[in-house]
């Protein structure tokens, strides 16, 4: 998908104030933070947001090889992204609270459970993964290969206050 228009860029740079000015020790000075969406497509990023905006999905993957096509540097623990809709239009700042870089196959059934997916088990989410590598690395002009590494990365729900996570 396209970078945020400037317009949505402003609402992310807007969203991303409102979480800083409330929680400041959240945020340390010059904490960067990226505007992005899930799946490769409007559709895709409604659905996967919708399941975060609920509640189940607290978890995503992305092959490392989409970071270095796109020219972003992986996520680490702390960071902060702001999640966006399929329109492009900023819903709400996640954080990021574990890290792990492993082949398609490690995935264990906690994790599968965690993205929020499907019926949520690790077969149903190995099937839909890799379809959807295939697909992204097609996009590419790249084929895809169980070599490719995974992140797989787990998150925090931390703004709009009315749908965050709460402490545990």
């Amino acid at each position: 998908m396209t970078p945020p228009a400037p317009e949505d860029r402003a609402a992310a740079a807007e969203l991303w104030a409102g979480y800083a000015a409330a929680r400041p020790e959240a945020v340390t000075a010059g904490d960067e933070h990226t505007v992005e969406h899930f799946g490769d497509s409007a559709e895709l990023a409604d659905e996967l947001l919708a399941l975060v905006l609920r509640g189940p999905k607290r978890a995503t993957a992305a092959l490392v090889a989409d970071f270095a096509a796109e020219g972003r540097p992986l996520p680490r623990i702390g960071s902060h992204w702001v999640a966006c809709d399929g329109a492009g239009t900023p819903r709400a700042v996640l954080r990021t609270v574990e890290l792990r870089i492993g082949p398609l196959d490690s995935v264990d059934d906690a994790f599968a459970h965690d993205e929020g997916e499907g019926d949520r088990t690790r077969e149903s989410w190995l099937r839909d993964h890799t379809r959807y590598f295939r697909r992204v690395c097609a996009a590419r002009g790249e084929t895809w290969t169980e070599q490719h590494e995974v992140v797989f990365e787990r998150f925090r729900l931390v703004w709009p206050p009315d749908v965050a996570d709460r402490p545990t």
